[in-house]
């Protein structure tokens, strides 16, 4: 967003430099992105002078081009070429001296330098209008005023206004600041804080009045929710032409182009105050009759664009007794416009509903000035006064006169904001305290209304156009930022909170195991929670009084919510299994739902779902089916990945599987695989053999939440490691020696590892060779050397009586 410096102080008449009043507005949360110098005509004339033309003769070899002596005040005359056919001697004019910079109707700079043409030397330019940039003028050069005097900067003569221009990069919830006049209230807000108290200047309405009532327009409101406030008023006898300089210079300044006056007005009141307006010819209003209200879906509308748009039916719409003028909010109509023709307009101020011009705009991709303010919420309150204020510039500037009565619909106002700040939570947020007059006075300068203070808060009232600020938090925010995040005090102390929450994350398991399983070749699949009735008849495992109907089903397949998860991943393997596809693993995350007695639950399943071979068909790997054992190969797999590897099994009993199992942890069931029966394959046109297992994700879930953590310093001292290699029987396993160990040990031993076995030669028959390596480690001192020794000494000796080991 471009914000004009001049403009601004029209609101702040502040003295501030470009740069500083950047910097604060920069720390009041108004970002300044970049900062550009405006010029209203390009260069500024640096370099050009009045000249007198002294002598003016035919070029001696061109036709068309003449040689002029110019004198330019100081120094001796110069020779410059033209080729304008209006020069003449004794003429004063504008001379772009050799140097200086001129820019071209595309603002690309080029240079005045000295050269010859056809043969004669040039010492410069006599300037037309365009080519300085006061005019459009090509026809001939510029005649000034013959009273100059020779060498005076033409600067001196025309009115140039110099402006730096803010590029904002205003953040969404700013909707209040979309305007010079909304920057203004920060800016003020900012300067008292640094001890500079300046008024803010807003436009007088008090001229407005009523010169005849000659134009009088029905205007009906028939969406009030979409158009909950609509103001309009008429003017005649306006004269539509060019604006005047000043209007186009803060026009030009922002980077809109002049049109004419009366649409040049409501552009400044755009960018002035914040508030759209639209200006519609009154002559082309059929039946003097403005109504705001949708159209039927479909109806054809050609907007200022020449595009002919289908509106949708809640396209909020301005129309007449006849046709549509204007998409309301958004863009105009292409028939309904001021022109030059225009003597009588109707002028618009509306607040439209925010969430109705957002979807409008975006339906047909259109981005206005205008939508952008609208969808974001502008002041509800302003909207008459905005009116009053386009009105009045357009009597002073177009001659008009105002010939109706201001209409003004608003049949529901919108209510200011209430909220009640508690002063320690203000300290709580900021971190530190805030005086209470300080608090006081920045809600007072953002015009928040002030309506008691206690010890302990202030109850106030938010102005409706500060849409952002509801909650006590808003309002603490607002404080902050106007008091200056850099005055927050550092702190020697980090707080930090620690989050409440499981040891084990959901999306964090789920992640790894989808992971895992599409490295062994598994797709995801993702099928919908809603299924068909008729599968409760192929298990009794789907109860019909626990299934959850939909009360309006799209069709008979999608009536209920699935009980089984099952019946997705078949009708997944028969789609594929009927285009050919032989290798056929899937995996689904997903939910089952139940009515119970009392309430509806709802539980999270992973299932996997296999037929077909296991491996693509390849000479090279033998060709197996996805049967039983693989997919409880895969199964382990998955439990080992999540630490629950020490399951046990037990047969289950269903009617939905053959060779059906469940794997239990803790005597709780986490798995449940087995081949699928036949007749239930068969209802999906499957022959061939499906096997599927069904993780109970809720039951994994709590299992690997409960846990103990235990938490230790790391050791200061160092620990040691002794080794042994052991003769011993064949028959001893490295888990008795293990257990000995620690119960020997229990104190200082901290880890027994096997790091080598050998058998065969060079040993006796029956013995084997165990290397083992033990770690001591004391928490509280240092080991000695004759500590050490007597441990080993217990260890040796505990595994001689024992298993009749022995050193080698």
């Amino acid at each position: 967003m471009k914000i004009s410096y001049n403009w601004l102080k029209q609101f702040v008449n502040t003295d501030w430099d470009v740069e500083r009043t950047g910097a604060l507005l920069t720390d009041l949360g108004l970002e300044i992105e970049g900062i550009t110098k405006f010029t209203s005509v390009p260069g500024g004339l640096e370099g050009v002078v009045v000249g007198e033309v002294l002598k003016c003769e035919k070029h001696p070899n061109a036709d068309r081009l003449k040689l002029t002596t110019v004198t330019l005040g100081e120094g001796d005359p110069v020779q410059i070429v033209c080729g304008a056919p209006n020069v003449a001697s004794g003429q004063k004019v504008p001379v772009a001296t050799v140097g200086t910079t001129l820019y071209d109707d595309k603002k690309e700079p080029w240079t005045i330098k000295k050269g010859k043409i056809r043969g004669e030397v040039s010492m410069g330019m006599i300037c037309a209008e365009d080519e300085l940039g006061l005019g459009q003028s090509h026809e001939g050069i510029m005649v000034l005023d013959a009273s100059l005097t020779p060498g005076t900067p033409l600067a001196e003569i025309y009115e140039i206004e110099n402006d730096w221009v803010f590029e904002i990069g205003l953040t969404p919830n700013r909707a209040d600041a979309m305007s010079h006049w909304g920057v203004a209230r920060d800016l003020r807000a900012g300067l008292l804080q640094e001890g500079v108290s300046l008024e803010l200047i807003t436009p007088s309405t008090s001229s407005f009045h009523i010169d005849s009532r000659t134009l009088r327009m029905d205007v009906i409101v028939e969406d009030t929710e979409r158009a909950p406030r609509y103001c309009g008023v008429t003017l005649s006898n306006l004269k539509v032409g060019p604006s005047p300089q000043w209007l186009q210079n803060r026009l030009k300044a922002i980077g809109l182009s002049p049109i004419n006056n009366i649409v040049d007005i409501t552009n400044y009141v755009l960018h002035d105050l914040g508030q759209p307006l639209h200006a519609f010819d009154a002559a082309k209003i059929s039946g003097n009759k403005v109504v705001v209200k949708t159209l039927p879906s479909g109806t054809e509308f050609t907007t200022l664009d020449g595009e002919t748009r289908k509106l949708h039916e809640e396209d909020l719409m301005i129309c007449d007794a006849e046709k549509p003028m204007c998409i309301a909010g958004v863009f105009g109509g292409m028939h309904s416009g001021v022109t030059e023709d225009t003597t009588s307009i109707f002028l618009e101020s509306a607040y439209f509903d925010p969430v109705s011009v957002r979807k409008t705009a975006k339906r047909h991709g259109l981005n206005t000035d205008a939508s952008f303010r609208f969808e974001r919420g502008i002041d509800p309150n302003i909207t008459e006064y905005a009116l009053m204020c386009a009105a009045i510039m357009m009597m002073d500037i177009a001659g008009g006169e105002v010939t109706s009565e201001l209409e003004d619909i608003y049949p529901k106002k919108i209510e200011d904001h209430q909220v009640v700040l508690n002063f320690k939570n203000v300290k709580k947020l900021v971190g530190q305290e805030i005086p209470k007059e300080t608090i006081k006075s920045i809600l007072t300068s953002l015009e928040v209304k002030v309506n008691n203070v206690t010890e302990t808060g202030i109850g106030m009232t938010i102005p409706a156009y500060r849409n952002d600020v509801l909650r006590e938090a808003d309002v603490i925010e607002e404080v902050l930022r106007v008091y200056g995040y850099n005055n927050i005090d550092f702190t020697t102390k980090l707080n930090a909170s620690i989050a409440t929450q499981p040891r084990v994350q959901d999306y964090q398991i789920r992640n790894r195991v989808a992971e895992m399983l599409s490295g062994l070749g598994y797709y995801e699949i993702l099928n919908n929670s809603l299924t068909s009735s008729k599968f409760s008849e192929l298990t009794e495992s789907i109860k019909t009084e626990q299934q959850i109907s939909m009360l309006n089903p799209l069709s008979q397949d999608l009536a209920v919510m699935r009980q089984s998860m099952l019946f997705g991943g078949l009708s997944t393997l028969a789609y594929n299994i009927n285009r050919k596809q032989t290798q056929l693993k899937f995996f689904e995350f997903g939910k089952t739902y139940h009515q119970y007695s009392e309430q509806r639950e709802e539980q999270k399943h992973l299932i996997l779902v296999a037929s077909g071979t296991k491996f693509p068909d390849s000479w090279a790997v033998p060709s197996e089916t996805s049967g039983f054992f693989y997919l409880k190969g895969v199964v382990m797999m998955v439990l080992e990945r999540l630490g629950l590897a020490q399951v046990s099994e037990k047969e289950a009993k269903t009617d939905l599987l053959s060779e059906g199992i469940s794997l239990n942890y803790q005597k709780k069931t986490l798995v449940t695989l087995g081949v699928v029966r036949q007749k239930v394959s068969a209802e999906f046109d499957i022959e061939q053999e499906v096997v599927y297992a069904d993780f109970q994700w809720d039951t994994i879930l709590r299992v690997l939440n409960t846990d103990n953590i235990l938490l230790a310093s790391i050791p200061k001292y160092p620990q040691v490691k002794r080794d042994f290699a052991l003769l011993v029987d064949e028959n001893v396993a490295f888990g008795d020696l293990q257990q000995a160990a620690f119960q020997t040990e229990r104190n200082l031993l901290k880890e027994v590892s096997l790091f080598d076995v050998y058998t065969g030669k060079n040993l006796p028959q029956g013995k084997k060779s165990y290397a083992l390596s033990f770690t001591l480690l004391d928490e509280k001192k240092t080991l000695t050397d004759k500590q050490i020794d007597k441990i080993m000494g217990k260890l040796q000796k505990r595994f001689e009586t024992d298993f009749n080991a022995s050193l080698r």
